[in-house]
């Protein structure tokens, strides 16, 4: 199929032409134009539109359903009648195993570990087989409370449909390069429409892959998809961020230098926190036990966090779930420090019960809500000055950075989302030190160092999925 580049380059074939005169300047014309278009990016204009809308329609459907529909229900079910957390979460997490022990090829592999993986490893490669199986298994680990969001099955849906893409489009000359491209710009897509935040979606699929390094050939693909999902999920549920600041005054000098410290502080929370979850994640994957089983267990320790913390603290507060509330209760509300304080620590209980036993989503709101309820703290007890959003914004950020070594879409994340556009320096700032701080620790052990270097943590038997033989 003939492009653009291809028909203006036979247009300018020297061999057209007689005249001595016009031979030369169409062959000078013919190597200007294969050093601009050297790279063939005019197939994106086709197939990114394509990734992005695809992808914003299944998130939409996922977010409706999640979010609006079960969630909106339990929700307020769970904060009524207490003692159903255990046994709501325990079923769900049954569920939830029983789906991936029977429908996955590996009940361990899934989420943003199976889109890097399959970047590294596989050429970009995803079985789609069990696409439907996995985000049903997200929604049965979610919906009944297990402490992670939708950025899991978003991330993992929006990759698998890319791959799945290429399969269809392979004919029109597209090359295994491309698979890879495609790969991850449909996860920079799901990232942008599930988080309504397209600026992040595109950081995110060039910072996901590496540790210390961006996917820069993907920046086309996934700038184009992501905007794309954002305006289609958009289109249907409306464009208004997830979560708002209640002020967004400036900033002083002295809050630059706070700013550090309070990243410093959360990057060595992260770090402490991402390398006790790849211990437990190895030991639960090592473990003989039927995988419903590991995950009835995961089940009953996350519903005992949530049970522990609306027993010591009633209210509209509650550690598990995608916790979207929990955000917004944070931002707009003074909490005393102590109640955040022992949120903040059964919030990451409870991811690391959730996800370590097996749980099928990722962990980038509950260290986004981590890093905000320590902020909060930190701007309150320790500062003594407003505003406090700042500190909370801070602090997201450099969880995140810290968490996934992603220090980019920690700062353009916590921007989009919140509105927090004033305190951009200092979340800079504290992401910095806390990307730094945390050396070379992250929630996930596929993400490689430099390009062909997978590091000396890659094959964990934790993040290979398998335990060794």
């Amino acid at each position: 199929m003939p492009n653009f580049p291809t028909m203006l380059k036979r247009v300018f074939n020297a061999d057209r032409y007689r005249h001595p005169l016009l031979r030369r300047y169409a062959s000078a014309a013919h190597d200007e134009l294969d050093a601009i278009y050297s790279r063939d990016i005019q197939k994106w204009l086709l197939i990114a539109p394509l990734i992005g809308i695809v992808t914003g329609l299944i998130i939409t459907l996922i977010t409706t359903v999640l979010l609006d529909t079960i969630w909106a229900r339990m929700l307020p079910f769970y904060l009524r009648h207490h003692w159903t957390i255990l046994p709501g979460l325990i079923f769900g997490f049954y569920l939830t195993g029983v789906i991936m022990q029977r429908r996955a090829p590996d009940p361990n592999e899934h989420s943003t570990e199976e889109i890097i993986r399959a970047y590294h490893e596989r050429g970009g490669a995803i079985d789609v087989k069990p696409f439907w199986w996995k985000l049903l298994a997200a929604v049965t680990t979610v919906g009944s409370g297990g402490s992670a969001a939708l950025e899991g099955p978003s991330i993992y849906g929006g990759g698998a449909i890319g791959s799945w893409l290429w399969t269809k489009l392979e004919r029109f000359g597209l090359g295994e390069r491309d698979r890879r491209l495609m790969l991850i710009s449909g996860a920079g897509a799901g990232m942008a429409a599930v988080f309504r935040a397209p600026l992040t979606g595109i950081v995110f699929a060039l910072e996901m892959p590496y540790k210390d390094d961006l996917a820069h050939e993907a920046l086309l693909p996934s700038l184009i998809a992501s905007v794309v999902s954002y305006g289609t999920l958009a289109a249907i549920l409306g464009p208004a961020p997830l979560f708002g600041f209640a002020d967004g005054v400036g900033f002083r000098s002295i809050d630059l230098l706070w700013s550090a410290i309070l990243g410093l502080g959360c990057g060595v929370i992260a770090m402490v926190f991402t390398t006790l979850f790849r211990r437990v994640r190895k030991f639960v994957v090592r473990s003989p036990m039927a995988h419903p089983r590991k995950l009835m267990i995961g089940g009953a320790l996350t519903g005992i966090c949530g049970l522990l913390f609306v027993t010591f603290y009633p209210g509209a507060l509650i550690p598990i779930g995608p916790n979207y509330e929990a955000v917004r209760e944070i931002l707009r509300n003074n909490y005393p420090p102590g109640e955040l304080v022992c949120f903040a620590f059964f919030k990451l209980a409870a991811t690391l019960f959730s996800l370590g036993a097996g749980g099928v989503s990722a962990m980038f709101v509950p260290l986004f809500l981590t890093g905000g309820a320590i902020g909060r703290v930190f701007g309150r007890a320790i500062v003594h000055a407003p505003p406090f959003n700042l500190y909370a914004a801070v602090g997201m950020a450099a969880f995140i950075a810290a968490g996934y070594k992603a220090p980019l879409t920690a700062v353009v994340f916590v921007a989009e989302t919140t509105g927090g556009h004033p305190y951009v320096i200092p979340s800079l700032i504290g992401a910095a030190c806390a990307y730094a701080i945390s050396g070379e620790s992250s929630a996930s052990g596929d993400q490689w160092l430099h390009e062909g270097d997978p590091g000396p943590g890659h094959r964990e038997p934790a993040t290979a999925g398998k335990p060794p033989a």
